[in-house]
Order: C-alpha cells, then structure tokens, then sequence
C-alpha cells in the first residue's frame, strides 16, 4: 500500500549551539569576533525568499543572509562548522553543536541554496529598499524526497563549493575517499539522516533517544544484534560533544565508539584504593576539570564494569562535583547486556554487578530492553539465541547447534573464523596457521602519535603494533570501509597478493565478493587528562581464530567454535550470538553444560520486565 510523501517535521530542528561571528577586513584577517555561548540557530527566508540564518538567544537575537558562502565541515564530528561568506567578509563559526543536527542543519542549507539556484539575488538592493512587502521570517521546511532527486540530477553534483577534510581519526585515504563521495551528491541514506534515522529506528529505540534527549538517566539493554550499537551512536551525535563524555568498559569497545575507557575518564586508577584515596586522585586539576565540565556521561558495555568500582565512581562525583544529586548531577546512559560477558575478577573475589549496588538504584530512573533483533535474519537461530541467552538449551536446540559440525561455511578460499575462550589459544592458533604459509611476509608496523604510550594503543585500538601478512593470510577487516558494498567492521576475507611499490598495500579477497587493496586507516582515542592518541595502521587482523572477548559487538561473516572451556556465564551465548545464520556457523563438540547465565542477572531481568508495565506510565510522562 503506497502512502503519501511526508516530511520529517513541518521545520529544520533549531540547532543549540555556540556562535562566533568574525567580521573579517578585505584582506581577510579578523577585525572583529563575538562569540555567543547557549544560543540556538534557525534557517529560515525572508520576504524576499533570501536564506536567513537567525541567531536566537537570552540576550540577543540577529539574523545572516546567506547567498555566496562555502561550507568548512572538516572538524563536523566534533560539533563544529563554519559558513563562510566572502563577499560580505563574514565568517559564522559554530561550535559545540551536536553532531548529527549540525549534519542536518548543515547539508539542509547547502540543498535548499542548491535548489533556489538562480532565483537568489533576482531582487536588487534598490528593489528591496523600495519594496512594500511586509518584513518576514519564514522557518525553512526539511527537503521532501523529491527536493532530494532535484538536488541529485543536477549532473550528480553541488554548484556550492564546499571544503571537506579530515575528522578525527580519519585517515587521508579515507578522508579523500569521503570527499569524492560528499563532492558527488550523497545517495539518500548519507545525505538525510533526519529521514533515515526515522526510516531505522524502531518505536522502543526512538523512545530510548527521546529520554535521553529529555535528560533523564537510563539503561537500554538488548540481546546481540537488537541495535543497542547504532542506538548509541546516534545519541552521542545528539549530544553537545563540549560537555558529553563517551566510554566503555574496555578499550576497545571505546573505541568503537569513539571514545575512552571509563577508567581513563574517572582517573582513579584501579579503583582498589579507599574512597578517600580515590577522590583525592580524582581531584587532580585536570581529572577535576574533567568531572566538572561532563553532563552526559555515556558507559557502554556496562556489564563488564564491577559493581563496587561503579558505586565508588559515584561517590566522587558527588564529592568531585560538590554536588548531592546522584553522579553529583551528572546524566547517566548506560548501554549493555548483562546476560553476556560479565566483570572479570580475580579467583576467589566475589563478583558484583553494578545494578546490585546502592548507586545504581539511585542514579537509574528508566531502564528500557530493546527486542527486535536484526543482526540475525533466521528466526530459528533467533529462537536459539535468545534462550541460550536465558541459560536454557532443550534436545532440539543442541540436535540443531550439533548438526552445525558438518557444515561448509568455507568459500573462495576464506575459511571460518575459530572463536576461542582464551587469548593464548587464539595467538598459537594465528601463529601456527602462519607459519604454515609459504612465500615471503610482508610486515606493516603501526605509526602511533607517541611510541612511548604504544601499550595504550595496544588495549584502546582494534589493530596490533605490528602486522605479518603473506599471500593467503586468512584476515578480517577491523573498520567499516563501504557499508554498502559489505566491506564492514568484522568482513572476513583472504590475502591474495601486494600492490607493487614501497607501501605494498595487501590485495584482499571478502567473503561479500569484493576484492579491494587495504590501505592504512587511522584510529584516535582520548586518553587522561583530555590528550588524544592516534594510530595508524591497516584496519586488518589474523583471522584464523579470534577471542570470544573481542568478538563482542561484531558480525561475522563464518564462524566456528568448540564452547568446552567456556568459564564465563554467557560466553557461549556471546560466541553464537556473532553468527548471522545457522548456515555461517560450525559448532564442534557441543555440550549443553557450556549454556549458562548467572542467577543473579536472570532475577534483575525477571524484575526489570515485571515492571515494565508499571514504568510506561512514567516513561510517557518523561516524554
């Protein structure tokens, strides 16, 4: 059933963010520059059909023309923008927007002044002094699907000059690789994320966004594959980036999303030391500042984190901040999965999880599970998944997972990805395998901002210090390169040869049946103290086996693992769970036994879904 075009909203979101207005002399250098702090921007025409670029804040309230200006959005992944206009020596510089309203706000204006083209400018100064129309401010409506075609067919390409460059931990490869694809209109999936955010979202992930957005605290959990990754990534690009503080339980999960550990960020080390000892720590000047400046504190893989270090974190920031609220006013958006991998201890210490603690209780008001799964496309493997999950694992499930074993998951030469409990296994594995290749090794050593904190970049990063490949080097790809053509964060694939030249880069072979030359990306991540830290190096890794601890959060293409030395509750469910299918799957001696979950955490989801119904009333009065 066909219905109707719509657009998003009847207007472009205002954009909040910060202002400096630089009035520069014919020789380009500034000659004034005021900067507005709280504001909030609006496009918008006047009576003359001009675009406007209004400013609204508490104490002033001015507005742009825009005719001949260039885009700067090299540094848009940090909320900051400039709309340069020449012919006027103006220059609007905006900072501390978040980053996927700025995308919007920004691709809107370069295709509403696309689409008026040659009407601008018609009405000449004499015309509009002598003019009788009224004065008037008209909000601009978001681009319909059909402003989008128009925009398109104009020969593919943007008559407004735009100046694209590197974000943080872009590679020039890749930045070059971005650039011909923003010079060259973006398809609708990259040019309206208004549109495609709507398109993807499902109803519980659009309500997780909307409180958050309202500033409440919450928890949004999942199983594998139900969105809790790209729902993460969404609201930290609509989060002021100035003030939001994005973290993980591990380094690189961190940096998966572009962030740090959580233990960076607090910068109370271990966490071992007494209460006392630890906001003494973390009263450092630059800790403290830190602290003092986050207002979105954002923790993914929050399962992993340990209960009593969450519930001293806690307390310094109540103590840090001088402030009683829980987190010392701080808001909370946790992300994570109990039922998977939970906190490492050590033998003989009691494991606690953080929503066993007193702290959580207090700084937690919404907890929220998402249910649609969508990594899986085959809803008997869902079936599996999702009670192994719980624990459980009837007759048929293991006949199921147990006829796996025969399974030919091997193709073009790219064989599965063996999935091991631990980390020693999964580098006598890779080594073996290697050595076994004939023909000469090719090394590519990572380039790191600072050699000295290499080990740091080892634990926050997907890639390793130094990389031996030789043709048929079974790799897997450790960043989404093209999305659309398959080439994504955890594409398995197979060295097939080297570029001639002295970068050599490695020709590979993917599963998806795409053969492309892998070059170097580069990955930054925030270290203590604010500094960041950057490493280059090909986005590949060893891919004959991999750790069931660094698997999480990945798709894999094939996959085969024996679960007998699984020691963790909701390993094996980790480990199934990065299969798309049953038929990319090969389970070798499977024993129920290695099913578990921790009781503990059954009876906190048990309570969290009896209550469901009663925190709706509470979850619609938040929005």
């Amino acid at each position: 059933m066909n219905t109707p075009e719509k657009e998003p909203s009847s207007q472009v979101p205002p954009l909040h963010c910060s202002l400096t207005v630089e009035n520069l002399t014919s020789l380009g250098t500034v000659h004034k520059s005021v900067t507005y702090k709280g504001i909030k921007l609006i496009l918008g025409r006047n009576e003359f059909r001009d675009i406007i670029v209004r400013m609204d804040g508490a104490k002033h309230s001015l507005q742009f023309p825009v005719r001949d200006f260039q885009l700067h959005k090299r540094f848009m992944k940090e909320g900051k923008a400039t709309i340069s206009q020449k012919n006027v020596n103006l220059n609007l510089m905006i900072a501390n927007a978040p980053p996927n309203q700025l995308a919007i706000f920004m691709k809107t204006l370069a295709s509403k002044h696309t689409l008026l083209g040659p009407k601008q400018g018609v009405i000449n100064a004499r015309q509009r002094l002598l003019s009788t129309v009224p004065k008037s401010f008209e909000e601009i409506s978001p681009l319909t699907l059909k402003e989008y075609e128009t925009v398109r067919s104009n020969n593919g390409r943007m008559p407004l000059k735009e100046r694209n460059g590197n974000v943080p931990g872009a590679s020039p490869v890749s930045s070059k690789r971005k650039m011909d694809k923003e010079q060259d209109l973006p398809s609708l999936k990259r040019q309206a994320p208004s549109l495609r955010n709507q398109l993807v979202l499902t109803t519980e992930q659009k309500k997780v966004l909307q409180i958050v957005q309202s500033g409440h605290n919450v928890f949004f959990t999942g199983s594998a594959g139900t969105g809790k990754s790209l729902l993460l990534k969404l609201i930290v690009g609509a989060l002021s980036p100035d003030v939001t503080f994005v973290t993980a339980s591990t380094g690189v999960a961190a940096c998966q999303i572009g962030g740090t550990t959580l233990h960076a960020f607090a910068g109370i080390g271990s966490g071992h030391a007494s209460l006392e000892q630890c906001v003494q720590l973390a009263s450092r000047k630059v800790v403290a500042q830190q602290w003092r400046k986050c207002k979105h504190l954002i923790v993914d893989e929050i399962s992993m984190v340990d209960g009593v270090f969450f519930k001293k974190l806690e307390a310094v920031g109540r103590a840090i901040r001088g402030n009683n609220k829980p987190f010392g006013g701080i808001q909370l958006i946790l992300c994570g999965d109990f039922l998977q991998l939970p906190p490492v201890t050590k033998p003989g210490e009691k494991r606690v999880f953080c929503f066993q603690t007193s702290a959580w209780n207090r700084c937690i008001n919404i907890s929220m599970e998402l249910t649609e799964v969508r990594r899986q496309d085959d809803q008997e493997f869902i079936n599996i998944l999702q009670s192994i999950r719980l624990g459980r694992c009837t007759e048929d499930m293991v006949d199921c997972l147990k006829s796996t074993e025969s399974n030919e998951v091997e193709k073009d030469g790219i064989k599965a990805t063996r999935l091991c409990t631990h980390r020693e296994d999964v580098d006598h594995i890779n080594q073996e395998h290697l050595n076994k290749l004939t023909g000469n090794a090719k090394v590519f050593q990572a380039i790191d901002s600072d050699p000295h904190l290499s080990k740091n970049l080892d634990s926050q990063t997907p890639v390793v210090t130094k990389l031996v490949l030789k043709v048929g080097t079974q790799v897997m790809l450790m960043k989404n390169l093209d999305v659309g053509k398959g080439l994504v964060n955890g594409a398995r694939g197979v060295v097939t040869g080297f570029k001639q030249g002295n970068e050599g880069y490695p020709i590979v072979r993917f599963l998806c049946g795409v053969t492309a030359d892998v070059k170097h990306e580069k990955w930054t991540v925030r270290g203590t103290g604010g500094i960041y830290l950057s490493r280059r190096q090909l986005p590949l890794k060893l891919a004959w086996a991999f750790s069931i601890h660094k698997s999480q959060g990945m798709t894999l293409d094939c996959a085969e693992m024996s679960l007998s030395r699984v020691f963790e509750a909701g390993q094996a469910y980790v480990a199934l769970s990065r299969a798309r299918n049953l038929k990319g799957l090969r389970v070798l001696d499977f024993n129920p036994t290695c099913v578990r979950a921790h009781p503990d955490v059954l009876k906190f989801y048990e309570d969290l879904r009896k209550i469901y119904d009663l925190e709706q009333q509470s979850i619609e009065s938040y929005l």
